[in-house]
């Protein structure tokens, strides 16, 4: 089986790398990185040397990695393993880790591996889902936040802090107006959090507890009950056209996204 590696990056968020690799003959001499590494093994056994010990990673371990630290990394027993990374940068960190944490600073975090197969679950998807992209910054945002947040849970340094209260009407009307004059935009979770005066992983909080829905999900809603909107008012517009006027940029997004919704795809609506 060849070995093989791909890199991703999103223009959305500055400063994460995602990679999935699987390696058989490869192997990590002694190296460091500048940034933080979370990593996970999807497949196989990788075998590590760090700090004069011998680690064997399997699924279900999530090795957090700070810049500075001296590892290695080499497939167990001559069979292929798959890896599975997030890479973040100093300035990703230590800004999305303010949000989470409530820290004007965010504290330095000593490598570890932490067994805990039902968050590695969760990682995976998260990779998954960050990986696909969709054109949905505010998705990809949401995604970044909740993984920072789950791990920081689990390792309780530094602990999450906790988001008390809801929003109330008159910020939500001041999010929806701003979505409605701005449906066929670009809109990231900052533009929405903005608007109300709040950081992004509160406004998150607050916008689920009150209204029921991550706000990715309820912006995407928006976009397809106005397409439907659309398609109802005039049956003779271009799909495409259609897509645009609501915030897709992507034709097979916006009808995968409408068939999920709603069971057929909008030119059979």
């Amino acid at each position: 089986m060849p070995e093989e590696v791909q890199y991703s990056h999103s223009a959305d968020i500055p400063g994460l790398t995602l990679s999935t690799a699987r390696f058989a003959e490869f192997r990590f001499e002694p190296h460091y990185h500048l940034d933080c590494h979370i990593a996970l093994i999807a497949s196989g056994v990788q075998r590590q040397s760090f700090r004069g010990e011998s680690l064997l990673l399997t699924r279900g371990a999530i090795q957090l990695m700070p810049a500075g630290e001296v590892h290695d990394g080499v497939a167990d027993a001559d069979e292929s393993y798959t890896l599975h990374t997030f890479r973040l940068s100093p300035g990703l960190l230590n800004g999305f880790g303010e949000e989470i944490t409530g820290k004007h600073y965010f504290p330095s975090q000593a490598a570890v591996v932490l067994q805990d197969s039902r968050l590695s679950d969760q990682l995976f998807k998260i990779h998954a889902t960050l990986r696909q992209g969709m054109n949905d910054p505010i998705m990809n945002e949401t995604y970044v936040l909740e993984l920072l947040e789950s791990l920081f849970a689990r390792l309780k340094q530094p602990s999450p802090q906790t988001i008390a209260g809801a929003l109330s009407s008159q910020q939500l009307r001041l999010v929806r107006e701003f979505v409605e004059a701005h449906l066929a935009d670009k809109i990231v979770l900052e533009d929405l959090s903005g608007l109300v005066g709040l950081a992004r992983f509160r406004f998150l909080k607050l916008f689920k507890r009150t209204i029921g829905m991550m706000p990715h999900a309820w912006l995407l809603r928006m976009r397809l009950e106005t397409a439907v909107a659309l398609i109802n008012a005039n049956r003779n517009m271009p799909i495409t056209e259609i897509a645009h006027a609501v915030g897709f940029f992507d034709q097979s997004h916006f009808t995968r996204a409408f068939r999920e919704a709603y069971g057929v795809t909008p030119a059979r609506f």
